[in-house]
């Protein structure tokens, strides 16, 4: 049986629209581009000769 208490203790109001905006833009997230552009930076590197 649900103890309604016990999950009204666990309830956590959903963000306002603002808030939610504010949450996404504000997270630094890797994506693909991000990771390739890391490779490629690595890789030329690693490949120029030492002068």
């Amino acid at each position: 049986m649900i103890d309604f208490e016990e999950e009204l203790k666990k309830f956590h109001p959903s963000l306002e629209m603002e808030d939610v905006e504010d949450a996404i833009y504000n997270q630094d997230v890797t994506d693909l581009a991000d990771v390739l552009v890391k490779f490629v930076k690595e890789a030329t590197v690693e490949e120029t000769p030492m002068a």
